[in-house]
């Protein structure tokens, strides 16, 4: 690779580390792995990153970034609590179909050894996702939609949905849609 611009090469490593990770068999990526695919020395890796958790931490960044830009997105365009809702678990699951590199992150299966601070940023992740399902929600109670006593429990419900499909999609070497009879059975969990 000849002459990049300052953070080409940064966009690069992470977008191969991604593609390494939509290995249905993937092992554990290691940065002489990650420099061969990209065809770099190790210390190449390290000009751009400090350590193989910053690298991870740059994919988080990149979901973090993505999920939430989106859900402020759905957030502005409906009106309707309840379509909100509905919207944003729509949305977790075609992200992950988009992405299964990052459904390995987002599971956490791709952090399982490296730096337990990921692991507690991605259940960090999950909290504000299931928060911004709740807020969904209350706005739905207060439009007449949805039950106040409803609202956290529907919310975990549909998280702990998203959950599951992302985690079947990941161990089933992204053989089974984490799409399939999906707006179905959210409708089911919103009632």
């Amino acid at each position: 690779m000849g002459r990049t611009k300052p953070g080409e090469r940064k966009l690069h490593i992470l977008q191969t580390l991604a593609a390494m990770l939509e290995q249905p068999t993937a092992e554990k990526i290691t940065t002489a792995a990650l420099a061969a695919r990209i065809d770099v020395s190790e210390a190449a890796l390290y000009r751009h990153f400090a350590s193989k958790a910053q690298m991870f931490e740059g994919l988080i960044d990149f979901i973090e970034s993505t999920v939430f830009g989106l859900i402020n997105q759905i957030t502005m365009q409906q009106e309707n609590g309840l379509s909100q809702a509905q919207a944003i678990g729509a949305m977790l699951l075609e992200f992950a179909a988009r992405n299964p590199g990052m459904t390995r992150v987002l599971t956490g299966d791709a952090l399982v050894h490296e730096n337990v601070r990921l692991q507690a940023r991605m259940n960090q992740f999950i909290d504000r996702i299931e928060l911004a399902i709740r807020q969904a929600l209350q706005l739905a109670v207060t439009q007449g939609q949805a039950s106040d006593a409803e609202v956290a429990l529907r919310a975990n419900l549909l998280t702990s949905m998203v959950l599951g499909r992302w985690q079947r999609f990941a161990k089933s070497g992204f053989r089974h849609s984490p799409l399939d009879d999906a707006p179905a059975q959210i409708v089911l969990i919103l009632g």
